[in-house]
């Protein structure tokens, strides 16, 4: 199994920011459907203020450029990322129209590794 991080900026506003929740809470099928067929096992997404961190497992298969070339060619995954950029905004430091940006891991605790 992969684990990947990822972070993203909400617009600042209170209203959008409830708004792109309640999206969450009620997602459309057909993006939860597009999700796991990329091989994401578990997804989870955190928010303080308008930040927003992302944690995935992923089957050993997955890959970002496999996803992309799915999401492509998804009229519905189309249609939800053109409404998502309504709430969301790139990092500073995004390359051009990059949303979630990948995180690196500075650190790990693992109790069962430390038990040798």
């Amino acid at each position: 199994m992969k684990k990947y991080a990822l972070a993203l900026d909400l617009i600042d506003d209170a209203a959008l920011i409830a708004e792109y929740e309640d999206y969450h809470k009620h997602g459309w099928p057909e993006i939860t459907a597009s999700i796991i067929d990329s091989g994401i096992l578990k997804m989870e997404i955190y928010r303080v203020s308008n930040r927003l961190f992302m944690s995935m497992e992923t089957t050993e298969k997955f890959s970002f450029s496999h996803k992309a070339q799915m999401d492509e060619k998804n009229e519905k995954v189309q249609q939800w990322e053109k409404l998502m950029w309504k709430f969301q905004q790139p990092l500073p430091f995004a390359d051009e129209g990059v949303k979630w940006v990948l995180m690196e891991k500075i650190f790990e605790l693992d109790c069962a590794k430390q038990i040798k």
